[in-house]
């Protein structure tokens, strides 16, 4: 059986590491790279850096920030924010990024994650789908989740993963920042039907919730930020919770 793994998130503004609610009233939460060295030798199995407004601003994640990463950080790690060509995933990979994560710039041009994949290879392209209930379904989000479209997410996953993608980055905009749960109906049907990882994030809360997202929306992994930011939940006491759980994860 596949271990179940625990990913911390770190969302990035003007170099440093940010976090909101319901994608707003974002507020510091310290320097992405002590963070993020901190998560590996607490025993995160990957950890995400999002530069969350590389896409509305028009600029690349920088990639020397990717270099100081990979010097002080010991486990996988994926960039995401700005990302819009080959060229661009070629800086980030050679940088030292194991995988890379594209939002808005490939939901409009989907043939990004055709040419992405076909470079790279599938088990590095991640797709992250923002996602916001409204009336009787999921819809996707663009642009940091300013933008909505009328595309639901799980049509949108499913061609997303037929194009190439090889990870599913699924962030329910309802429950981010809440600590409430995670959104476990639409991670499920992604979970269930797609032949892809699904990363849930938003909403995690308590140690009972990754039990949950685990359990009843089938999730590959679970990615959390403030919890672990503000030292709420340490990782390895979060792991131990797991295993008394009978959730299987790696120590």
């Amino acid at each position: 059986m596949l271990t179940k793994r625990i990913i911390p998130c770190l969302d990035i503004k003007d170099g440093r590491t940010v976090k909101g609610v319901n994608f707003e009233n974002i507020r510091d939460a310290g320097d992405p790279i002590e963070l993020g060295a901190l998560y590996a030798a607490q025993g995160a199995d990957e950890l995400v850096f999002l530069d969350i407004t590389a896409t509305n601003e028009r600029r690349k994640t920088l990639s020397a920030l990717v270099t100081e990463i990979a010097r002080h950080v010991n486990i996988p790690f994926t960039v995401g924010g700005g990302i819009s060509s080959v060229e661009d995933v070629n800086v980030l990979l050679q940088s030292g990024a194991d995988k890379i994560s594209v939002n808005t710039s490939a939901f409009k041009n989907p043939e990004l994650l055709d040419a992405l994949s076909r470079e790279f290879g599938s088990q590095c392209v991640v797709i992250a789908i923002d996602t916001r209930f409204e009336g009787d379904d999921w819809y996707v989000y663009l642009n940091g989740g300013r933008v909505k479209t009328d595309i639901k997410a799980f049509d949108w996953a499913k061609e997303a993963v037929n194009r190439g993608a090889g990870e599913i980055l699924l962030t329910s905009m309802n429950n981010d920042g809440t600590k409430q749960g995670f959104a476990l109906d639409i991670t499920a049907q992604l979970s269930q039907n797609l032949n892809v990882p699904v990363i849930a994030s938003g909403g995690a809360g308590t140690m009972q919730h990754f039990v949950d997202v685990f359990e009843q929306g089938h999730a590959d992994a679970a990615l959390a930020a403030s919890i672990f930011h503000y030292k709420e939940i340490e990782i390895e006491e979060l792991k131990n919770f797991l295993y008394s759980k009978n959730v299987n994860v790696r120590f």
